[in-house]
């Protein structure tokens, strides 16, 4: 199996459960397997997933879909 990364800037400030809410949406996305928020910056999400089972743009839009206005980092 093949692993990326990818990072999402998310404009909104989220709470902790609102953080927590999101990474259970993400887990639930098959190829998805480490969402996680940096320690210290509540606005970026860090995807680990597998490129053959999803793609950056789905997990963006899958972002976005959860009522977030974000980004991805560095495309």
């Amino acid at each position: 199996m093949s692993i990326s990364d990818v990072m999402i800037h998310i404009n909104e400030s989220l709470s902790e459960d609102a953080r927590a809410a999101l990474e259970n949406t993400m887990r639930s996305v098959e190829g998805v397997i480490s969402p996680r928020f940096n320690t210290g910056k509540a606005h970026l999400l860090m995807i680990a997933f597998d490129p053959k089972k999803t793609s950056m743009a789905a997990l963006l839009e899958k972002t976005r879909a959860a009522g977030y206005t974000a980004q991805l980092v560095g495309m």
